[in-house]
């Protein structure tokens, strides 16, 4: 049964993997996979020898010997463990998509391209670059890749310079996302799970990040396509809402909050982020009736919006087929782990993975494996390979251990315009060519990656 259970598992990650190929979203065989795993377990509980018991952190080599009302409680009772801490980054995630969405409810992100001043392509490239690190950690890369496109596309008329930027603002999202615990999916997971601490996350991963994005960002600045000046789409000022500077500043003030609040009251990271959602729906509530008492909008229009809630609107447009993928993939490899098979495949890596520079621990998790990890996600989601770790190693809060895998999960998924959420939005939006982005971009991904990498190894010492 252990075999049928791993079989679905592989044939699902295929049918994520090869999403644009097959032309099924990744949502459907990530649920698939998770009712069809946990249903084979229940019907073959009877011939698993072992059971990982979550709630306790505990392998059970007896449980074959009990009885079968006492392996369906002991299933039932982890499948509801499970759920709970799934639920735990789903609420997180859900609040955080919110407030985003009040914000561009408002036109807050439009304040963002008051920013840009200058027509020189090299100051441009820098200017988006750091604000897709710095914006990534806070309201996570996905979302800073989407802001930033949305505002290249408004200020740059020529596509085929729009797809160069657009390929260094998904290098640099996915290295800003890294160091933040509310970053990227991964971190976010890692944090929840108490594996990282933001302290020690940011302490760890700020410099190796930064480099990450600084190293592809400076070669591509001496690159022939970011020569010379920008034509840069000249529109008329359009009115937006008097209140998109408070919103924005405000909405990202109260997810910069949610690691505060975890520090402070020791609750998880969800409860701080509806305390911070239910602050910005407050004002959004408030500001509603004047967001376009100011504008050149007719009273029917104006009628319109009133008589909508901001916060009923945002729900609307968050990206609900995201949640549902990541719920079905964190719940298949959940039931992996009560197998007992990601212990299996964490020993196999120790033992057949040669050793490169320092051990991360006693059981010889070698730096090479992290690193085969970081590559390995830009060819598979590195949300279940993340999930996979969290049940093949045991390593206690703030290990070096941790803190490598959330470097290299969250940005070796530049290197393929397929391998991160960033890229995969960024393709979208602006029809980017696989193969122009191996070509093209790949190549300084992989430099920043490595480069990031080699600065974690130096330092990691220090903390």
């Amino acid at each position: 049964m252990e075999a049928a259970i791993i079989l679905v598992f592989v044939m699902g990650y295929l049918a994520i993997t090869l999403e644009h190929s097959i032309k099924i979203d990744k949502l459907i065989p990530a649920l698939v996979m998770m009712a069809i795993s946990w249903a084979l377990i229940a019907l073959g509980i009877e011939s698993f020898p072992q059971w990982f018991d979550s709630g306790k952190h505990a392998l059970l080599e007896n449980f074959g010997l009990l009885e079968h009302d006492e392996k369906m409680h002991l299933m039932e009772e982890t499948l509801l463990h499970h759920l709970g801490k799934t639920a735990e980054i789903l609420v997180f995630l859900l609040g955080a998509m919110t407030i985003v969405e009040i914000i561009d409810y408002f036109d807050g992100f439009a304040t963002i391209k008051g920013f840009i001043k200058t027509k020189k392509k090299s100051k441009i490239l820098w200017i988006f670059s750091i604000l897709a690190f710095i914006l990534s950690a806070i309201i996570d890369n996905l979302t800073a890749t989407i802001v930033l496109i949305s505002i290249l596309q408004k200020i740059v008329k020529d596509r085929d310079v729009r797809i160069w930027y657009a390929g260094l603002i998904i290098i640099a999202a996915n290295a800003g996302g890294a160091w933040s615990p509310i970053g990227d999916v991964t971190t976010t997971m890692l944090w929840i799970g108490d594996k990282v601490s933001t302290g020690h996350l940011i302490g760890y991963l700020l410099v190796p990040s930064l480099l990450c994005m600084v190293v592809p960002s400076l070669i591509a600045s001496f690159l022939p396509a970011f020569k010379g000046n920008l034509e840069i789409v000249e529109e008329k000022e359009q009115s937006k809402s008097r209140f998109s500077g408070t919103m924005l500043y405000l909405g990202l003030g109260a997810i910069i909050f949610v690691p505060v609040f975890k520090v402070i009251t020791h609750l998880p990271p969800y409860v701080g982020m509806m305390l911070s959602l239910g602050i910005v729906a407050t004002f959004a509530e408030i500001y509603s009736s004047s967001k376009f008492s100011m504008s050149g909008h007719d009273s029917e229009e104006h009628d319109a919006h009133a008589h909508h809630s901001p916060v009923h609107t945002a729900l609307t447009k968050i990206e609900l087929p995201s949640i549902l993928f990541f719920l079905g993939i964190l719940m298949a490899v959940a039931a992996l782990e009560s197998l007992g098979i990601l212990f299996g495949a964490a020993d196999w890596l120790r033992e057949a993975t040669p050793q490169l520079g320092t051990e991360m621990h006693e059981g010889g998790v070698s730096d090479l494996v992290v690193l085969f990890l970081g590559i390995g996600s830009a060819i598979i989601d590195n949300v279940p390979l993340v999930a996979a770790s969290l049940g093949m190693f045991s390593e206690p809060l703030d290990h070096e251990l941790w803190h490598f895998i959330a470097y290299s999960a969250g940005t070796g998924g530049s290197m393929l315009i397929i391998g991160s959420a960033a890229g995969v939005v960024a393709m979208g939006m602006e029809k980017i060519d696989f193969f122009w982005y191996l070509k093209k971009i790949s190549w300084l991904a992989l430099a920043g990656f490595l480069v990031g990498a080699a600065a974690f190894m130096v330092t990691r010492t220090l903390f």
